[in-house]
């Protein structure tokens, strides 16, 4: 049976197969291809594939990076497959970053968190609506966490500011230095669990393939060298509840 496609997502029911596309969008320079390289490096070799990047004088990337990474549930039957991209963040280059959110079914927003950054951050928000809107997509029906980067910086928002932040919207926020891969697994995965919640709402994922889609994303954390569940790793972020028992909300 040839490969199936509702929107973005990608089922191969025959291979037992979902593929996942997921954007990193930002201002430039702010740590999106940075995010990926530390994903990549803390991916198992059987996980991860090639990372390609395209390096300018004004931006790390040009176009976008694609760094695809497959997850096998603990059986073994059901393989979870996920293209993750980046866009460049240049202002000149919102043609390019309209076409990379095509298909998207996930958007991490990496913000950057020196307080010189803010309207950067900001015209980066717009534009990512903007760009959605113009694909026929809502940024209010897409998944999408934020990620304050660069933590390690003088002049930056203060935890207080980001916790006014997280609780005045619905998007999870989660604090990163990307360089040394401090938060990096953990907005992954925020994205990750948000993203499948919303495609198997609309599309019964657990049910047309009978699996678990909460053991497909432990163990995308395993592979990514997660040693706590990913509810326990994802609670310590802003934003996102306290881990309750299995299957609370």
């Amino acid at each position: 049976m040839a490969p199936c496609q509702y929107a973005a997502v990608q089922l191969d029911f025959a291979a037992r197969e979902v593929t996942i596309k997921l954007v990193y969008y930002g201002p430039a320079l702010s740590g999106k291809t940075t995010n990926l390289v530390a994903l990549h490096r803390q991916a198992g070799t059987d996980a991860r594939g090639r990372l390609m990047t395209l390096e300018t004088q004004d931006d790390r990337t040009l176009f976008f990076d694609l760094l695809p990474l497959t997850f096998r549930a603990k059986d073994g039957d059901v393989s979870l497959r996920i293209k993750l991209f980046t866009v460049p963040g240049q202002p000149v280059h919102s043609a390019t970053r309209k076409l990379v959110l095509q298909g998207a079914d996930g958007v991490a927003l990496i913000a950057d968190s020196q307080l010189s950054a803010t309207q950067r951050n900001a015209e980066s928000f717009f534009d990512l609506r903007q760009n959605l809107k113009d694909n026929g997509l809502e940024l209010g029906k897409m998944p999408l966490v934020i990620q304050f980067n660069k933590r390690d910086l003088p002049d930056i928002r203060t935890e207080e500011e980001l916790e006014r932040l997280a609780t005045r919207g619905k998007e999870p926020v989660f604090s990163a230095i990307a360089t040394r891969g401090a938060g990096t697994v953990e907005t992954f995965l925020g994205l990750l669990q948000l993203t499948w919640q919303t495609l198997d709402r609309t599309h019964q994922l657990s049910r047309r393939m009978s699996l678990d889609g909460e053991e497909l994303i432990e163990g995308a954390a395993r592979q990514l060298g997660a040693t706590v569940p990913v509810r326990e790793l994802l609670a310590r972020n802003l934003g996102l509840p306290e881990p309750g028992p299995r299957g609370a909300p």
